[in-house]
């Protein structure tokens, strides 16, 4: 197979290399194979290929993901010593640092939140209270960077999906005086006519960081997610984890901020609206439809903190390939991964309280280095650079990421594409894998070829509504025009019942998703995660051999941002 895989590659070259920089490459079929490709080019890149291997993957899961990492929370002893690991593995692999400074670290400062989540929080009416219990009923979080945050007589307004969106002529808000207000706001955005916003595949809209944010543009002091498992994408102990203790932010600028963020639980919520006269169904109704406006619920609260702040500082791991075409080197293909996930936290049932992150994402991290491995085994290297970026700080809000594509390596108008590991296939061989991003750029083509080639079929997002494209970091390269990918488990096992490949996933988003049982053992399966990091290893190589750069496709929400990047870096 390695011949036709390898002529698969020139193939897509040739083929990218004949569309325009505003066309998707067309779809070509895998029988279409040039005859003159070198079978000792061919040999060397399935061998190299074939090196993909679950002992190198597993030493480094098992490493990274012991207790002695502490769970690789930002900041952290744990995270130091997980970027000193990897920087040496990739300095074993024969791979240069590849950071501005030619270190193997970008630096980058965090503030560290740690707010002191009272006990009970009252709500008010003019004749009625209500008292919640942290914890089982809400989480609560600073919303800014101070020793305290703090509303006093806030009215709670119920705004819908609170969303802005004039492309869907959508808009929550109507010119509402928000300013002053806390706001009541649905999780995930409209998802019932797949021509309004995209139907049942969530957008940023319907992302936490976006509802915040919106909030915090109104002038509004406060904001209130209403979580349910549907909408969320996980149940509310995710929130508990990841919302309590210490978080972590890039240092504030002049944006507007909310004082408070927080979470209520569905019953919580029904509840407390019903004390101000309303009935949460009804105004979910009137939420579905364009002409809705904001709701002053008749409720007011006060709530003050405490809040611990201090400065950190983490570091995305950084290593280069030079790529060997002297008219090509200055671009890129950028591999990413990140390193953190959540340190040390609330402990569970058993008393553990590391968040380890073996699935989450000590997976990802060894899948790319074990492509890092197998580029460095070529006998020459791939003509674009390939980049490795390991970040830091993703479980706060793609942080590493964001900083990444704000001080980027590479000028974001010749950095080919963003290929993104986030998690890992442990459960053994699939007829299919899960492409986060599929219908988007013309990476498409590629990724559909080798996946052929491999005996699988590519299947879009299989739980779309969980809008894996906006939390993961191939977003912060997605904002900056590159087009991106990121690779995830398929569902349809071989030898196994069609929904088991389902229910695998969904326990472990049930049961150790962002909980201190995400462990390696050694009931972990790497067949899956093999395939998966060779299909990156060829679609990679792919893209960093053919003459052209992958385009969004025509209409794409981050076209416009790849058209200014690569004007911008031709000035």
């Amino acid at each position: 197979m390695h011949q036709r895989i390898y002529a698969l590659i020139i193939l897509t070259s040739l083929a990218l290399a004949g569309c325009g920089r505003d066309e998707p490459a067309p779809a070509m079929e895998s029988a279409d194979v040039p005859v003159d490709a070198s079978a000792a080019d061919a040999s060397a890149a399935e061998a190299a290929a074939a090196g993909i291997a679950a002992d190198f993957m597993r030493d480094i899961i098992v490493e990274i993901s012991s207790d002695a990492y502490e769970g690789r929370g930002p900041g952290s002893a744990g995270d130091e010593k997980a970027r000193k690991y990897l920087a040496e593995r990739m300095a074993e692999l024969g791979i240069e640092p590849g950071a501005a400074d030619g270190s193997w670290e970008q630096p980058f400062d965090l503030v560290g939140i740690t707010a002191e989540q009272p006990p009970t929080w009252t709500f008010e009416t003019d004749d009625d209270s209500m008292t919640l219990k942290q914890w089982d009923q809400y989480i609560v979080h600073s919303g800014v960077q101070a020793e305290q945050a703090s509303v006093e007589d806030a009215e709670l307004v119920f705004v819908g999906y609170g969303i802005q969106a004039p492309e869907y002529d959508w808009d929550d808000f109507k010119d509402a005086d928000l300013r002053g207000k806390i706001l009541v706001i649905m999780n995930n955005d409209p998802d019932w006519d797949p021509e309004l916003f995209a139907g049942e595949t969530r957008l940023w809209y319907g992302r936490w960081d976006y509802k915040y944010l919106s909030a915090a543009r109104q002038g509004a002091v406060g904001a209130i997610i209403i979580h349910t498992q549907p909408s969320a994408g996980y149940p509310f102990q995710v929130v508990q984890t990841s919302w309590t203790g210490e978080q972590f932010e890039l240092p504030a600028g002049d944006e507007p901020r909310n004082q408070v963020m927080a979470w209520l639980t569905e019953d919580t919520a029904r509840d407390l609206i019903a004390m101000g006269g309303f009935d949460l169904d009804a105004l979910r109704e009137a939420a579905y439809n364009r002409d809705f406006e904001p709701v002053p619920l008749g409720i007011t609260t006060s709530l003050s903190m405490d809040v611990e702040v201090r400065r950190v500082a983490s570091a995305n791991v950084l290593g280069v390939i030079p790529g060997s075409d002297p008219a090509l080197s200055d671009e890129a293909v950028i591999y990413t991964a990140h390193h953190d996930h959540l340190g040390i936290g609330t402990p569970n049932e058993e008393g553990d309280a590391i968040y380890n992150g073996a699935m989450d994402n000590a997976s990802g991290v060894a899948q790319v280095l074990a492509i890092a491995k197998a580029l460095k085994e070529l006998p020459e290297a791939p003509r674009r650079s390939i980049v490795i970026a390991l970040v830091g700080a993703e479980e706060q809000g793609l942080l590493g990421s964001k900083w990444y594509a704000a001080n980027p390596t590479f000028p974001p108008g010749k950095i080919a594409a963003n290929l993104n590991y986030d998690g890992g296939n442990i459960w053994g061989h699939t007829h299919d894998v899960t492409y986060i991003g599929l219908g988007k750029s013309s990476i498409d083509d590629i990724v559909t070829m080798i996946a052929k080639e491999q005996g699988r079929v590519v299947k879009p997002d299989q739980f779309a509504d969980r809008g894996y494209f906006y939390r993961s970091d191939q977003f912060s390269f997605a904002k900056i025009g590159v087009p991106a990918m990121y690779l995830d488990t398929g569902t349809d096992f071989v030898d196994r019942p069609p929904e088991w490949g389902r229910e695998q996933v969904d326990h472990y988003t049930d049961v150790n998703y962002h909980q201190p049982s995400d462990e390696y053992d050694d009931s972990w399966n790497f067949d899956g995660m093999i395939a998966d990091a060779q299909l990156g290893f060829w679609t990679g190589l792919a893209i960093a051999n053919a003459d052209e750069m992958p385009q969004w496709a025509p209409g794409d929400e981050f076209e416009a941002a790849r058209k200014a990047a690569i004007e911008a870096a031709s000035e």
